[in-house]
């Protein structure tokens, strides 16, 4: 690390690999906070969901089984080293606006944290005003909402892709407040959802039919691919019969380069794929257990080398390389299953929720 210093002083490096080599440090040096805690015996049950706000990444929000949404501040106020990040607003089960049902996701608004979105079992969506905590609108679909998810770098579109007990993928569109059309191609439910960091207009999801599929809002003449994990060389390749795993697919996230994609299944493998020839790239990161019947939420590591990837299994969360498929740690501190992590960077500290 001193040489590291030394360079980017002297001109001779980068300053960028500074920071590459200290983001690495840290990912693979992540242990049980001991100087940080969570605010405990807010939520009066299972925590389902999980995010951090984009433009602080300061603010912590978690959805509750019970309908129950807390937002905590992650920022030490108190000078001390050791202290404890507490709730500083919630919807509680007196709030007339909350979830009647367990909360699948919850999303702050990439731009500001004035509002943040929610979804659950109830089939609902809600789009809440975060200083009032009241709901600014409300959305009803005829099954149950397992996803949602709103572009992090659209400036053209402010719409939210839903993923429903329903075959088709729904978009709503936050301006006009109404949906603006369905994306059909799934045979059953939509359990995960993504769009990409890098192309505003370019969308992945998974479902209970066994497939993941790549997506252009702004054509209506079906998915861009369907991504096939034999890359077609299995004994049948006809349209239908195309998987990405051989169980449900509920769990995917794209690298930040937008390059690749992760996805996970309940028939316990984790693949990677090329996004632009969407290929499998066979890629072995072994068994890991997933009979999970919700959205499974994955973290990737920004700025590493290599960079690694994070997938709650049971009480554990492991940390796989992305590029070879080694497992490189095991992260225990949980005594019950996860649900979800959430992971953001920032230029002066890393920050790991679970």
């Amino acid at each position: 690390m001193l040489r590291f210093l030394n360079s980017r002083e002297t001109g001779e490096d980068n300053p960028l690999l500074l920071r590459r080599a200290e983001t690495t440090r840290r990912i693979y040096s992540l242990d049980l906070s001991t100087h940080r805690d969570v605010e405990q015996g807010t939520h009066r049950g299972g925590i389902n969901c999980l995010d951090i706000d984009l433009v602080e990444e300061r603010y912590l929000l978690s959805g509750g089984s019970n309908g129950m949404i807390f937002i905590y501040d992650l920022l030490n106020s108190t000078g001390e080293l050791k202290y404890t990040c507490n709730a500083v607003a919630s919807v509680g089960l007196s709030n007339v606006d909350r979830h009647r049902s367990s909360i699948e996701t919850v999303q702050w608004y990439p731009l500001d944290t004035g509002m943040f979105i929610s979804s659950g079992t109830d089939k609902l969506l809600k789009i809440w005003d975060t200083n009032n905590l009241v709901v600014a609108d409300n959305y009803e679909f005829k099954g149950i909402v397992y996803c949602h998810h709103l572009s992090t770098v659209a400036r053209q579109h402010s719409l939210i892709a839903v993923g429903c007990d329903g075959s088709s993928l729904r978009l709503i569109d936050m301006k006009s407040g109404s949906a603006t059309h369905s994306l059909k191609g799934h045979r059953r439910a939509i359990q995960c959802i993504q769009w990409s960091p890098k192309d505003e207009f370019i969308l992945a999801s998974g479902g209970t039919d066994n497939q993941a599929m790549l997506w252009d809002i702004r054509t209506s003449k079906g998915c861009l691919m369907k991504f096939d994990q034999h890359n077609g060389e299995g004994s049948s390749n006809t349209k239908d019969s195309i998987t990405a795993h051989d169980g449900h697919v509920n769990g995917l996230h794209f690298t930040t380069d937008g390059l690749l994609l992760v996805t996970l299944g309940t028939d316990e493998h984790i693949h990677l794929w090329d996004t632009a020839t969407g290929k499998n790239t066979l890629v072995n990161y072994g068994k890991i257990n997933n009979q999970s019947r919700r959205s499974v939420k994955i973290a990737i590591s920004h700025d590493a080398s290599p960079d690694v990837i994070f997938i709650p299994e049971d009480s554990d969360i492991n940390i796989y390389e992305i590029s070879s498929g080694t497992k490189i740690d095991v992260l225990r501190g949980h005594y019950n299953q996860i649900s979800k992590d959430a992971m953001r960077n920032t230029s002066q500290k890393r920050k790991k929720i679970f």
